[in-house]
């Protein structure tokens, strides 16, 4: 059981939460100041002094006064009209993600909601009432108002949600967990739409497998130096201490590490005194989107730690301030700038690919990485598929966050587009993994056609990821189809199976 405060979460706790299914509650303290909160809403509502969100319209509609009898319909109108989403639906693991910041935020106690409707949601998340909530439709700000509208619909026992492996009516789903649907009164529609929950989630769930990528992306390298014949003084550690960078020195530590006793790896001699930029510059290139990958994270943890509605609702000072923390622009950024990183370790690794298939690049290998070719391809056409994909991620590292259109007659002038940088921040984790499971087996194929006895002549690190590949993908004698182990490559990825063996034995990280 986690219990949920609004200032501890992080990228760890996220993922034993979602991952392992853990359940959450609030803390004690939480609970007070929810409560603290919602009373000064009340008292506010009670003087019927004009506040934004309480008793006004929204957007460009803020001058327009409620009656004190319609203020809870404009709570669920404010629902309804925002639930206005398209395209495909975010994953199972996303959209949990998206109730358990919210939640997190919300538990601060500056949003005016009440206990019972948190309460309410807390049990929909424990129970795996997952929303259907499509990836479109939010510009990121004022938040991601149309995803988490999608997000709150089954609390009033709306739309659809994805329950025991089923999509159903949500109010099916109420009612078999026992869960009574939600009446939202004043302030509390707005309260739990105006976040930034969506664009967090998404980059979340991306930093999880960015922290996987930058690990494998070192194992990948390891095992092409072995296959190529790379030359080891690029890893030396005085080279990497005169220009201290913390994401490189700790690449090359890897290296170091993984190559150690290598029969493989040469010195410098006189017809080979270098290797190309994708093998003696990979600390440097690697460690470049580590250092990013470690900002990111900072950035991240700090937002869903924080407070993102408006209007806040100051108890202590009782007063009621209307601004702007629902703007995206500190994830948009980092979305794209994380984009831009992890689509480099792709670029380098499918290089690393061409070169390993190639005869005229590769010391000595047959071309394509088959004994027969000609009437086999090899690998072939798997360097055409890694290079399909570092030609998509090109596109998707675009940054949006440079592009705004304005919304709400003009009210909303300047918009983040967050959520788009984070919609393609995570299709770019999920390709990565992809080319780097190719190289990795490449790399394996390599290592079989240099030496017949790869436990003997790898380092000690390398033989680890090459029996680990060769446990699960056989070595390629004949051409026969490889989609499939392409895609068990990836699941060693991004499953941990290959990182784990790795790093229970090496301090690899």
């Amino acid at each position: 059981m986690y219990y949920i405060n609004g200032e501890n979460l992080n990228i760890d706790k996220i993922e034993d939460i979602i991952f392992s299914h853990k359940k959450i509650a609030l803390s004690k303290q939480a609970e007070k100041n929810i409560l603290k909160s919602r009373a000064t809403v009340e008292r506010f509502i009670k003087s019927q002094k004009v506040i934004y969100g309480i008793n006004t319209g929204f957007g460009k509609f803020s001058n327009k006064k409620i009656s004190e009898d319609k203020i809870i319909q404009l709570q669920e109108n404010l629902i309804v009209s925002h639930a206005a989403g398209s395209g495909v639906y975010l994953d199972d693991q996303t959209s949990k993600t998206m109730i358990l910041l919210r939640i997190n935020a919300l538990a601060k106690g500056y949003s005016g909601i009440k206990l019972q409707t948190l309460k309410s949601m807390i049990k929909m998340f424990n129970r795996d009432i997952i929303p259907l909530i499509p990836e479109q439709g939010s510009v990121g700000a004022s938040g991601d108002l149309v995803p988490l509208a999608h997000m709150v619909l089954p609390l009033l026992a709306k739309g659809e949600v994805k329950y025991k492996g089923d999509i159903v009516d949500s109010i099916t789903a109420l009612k078999k967990e026992d869960i009574q649907p939600v009446k939202l009164d004043s302030k509390e529609g707005l309260a739990l739409i105006n976040g930034t929950q969506m664009m967090s989630a998404l980059e979340s769930m991306s930093i999880i497998r960015a922290k996987k990528l930058i690990i494998a992306i070192d194992l990948a390298l390891a095992l092409s130096l072995e296959g190529l014949k790379g030359i080891k003084g690029p890893f030396d550690e005085d080279i990497h201490k005169l220009r201290p960078h913390p994401g490189q020195i700790k690449s090359a530590q890897n290296i170091r590490k993984l190559i150690k006793n290598s029969n493989l790896m040469v010195d410098i001699d006189n017809e080979r005194v270098q290797d190309s930029y994708t093998l003696r510059c990979g600390p440097q290139i690697h460690g470049a989107t580590r250092d990013c990958l470690s900002h990111v994270t900072e950035i991240v943890e700090r937002e869903i730690n924080s407070v993102t509605d408006n209007p806040l609702i100051f108890s202590e000072q009782n007063k009621v301030i209307s601004g702007g923390n629902f703007h995206g622009q500190p994830l948009a950024l980092s979305s794209d700038y994380l984009g831009m990183a992890v689509s480099e370790i792709g670029n380098v690794s499918e290089r690393r690919t061409a070169k390993l298939i190639d005869s005229s690049l590769n010391n000595g290998l047959e071309m394509f990485l088959t004994r027969h070719g000609g009437l086999n391809s090899g690998y072939m056409i798997a360097q055409y598929t890694s290079a399909s994909i570092v030609s998509e991620n090109k596109i998707l590292a675009n940054p949006s966050s440079t592009d705004s259109i304005p919304t709400s007659a003009n009210q909303e002038d300047h918009v983040s587009m967050g959520s788009i940088s984070a919609r393609n921040l995570y299709k770019i984790c999920d390709n990565v993994a992809q080319i780097i499971a190719i190289e990795l087996l490449t790399a394996a194929q390599a290592v079989d056609l240099r030496t017949e006895k790869p436990e003997r002549d790898l380092g000690e690190g390398t033989v680890k990821i090459y029996e680990c590949i060769r446990e699960n993908i056989g070595f390629l004698k004949h051409d026969r189809i490889l989609y499939p182990e392409i895609k068990k490559a990836k699941e060693l990825i991004d499953s941990n199976v290959l990182i784990n063996k790795i790093r229970d034995s090496f301090a690899i990280s």
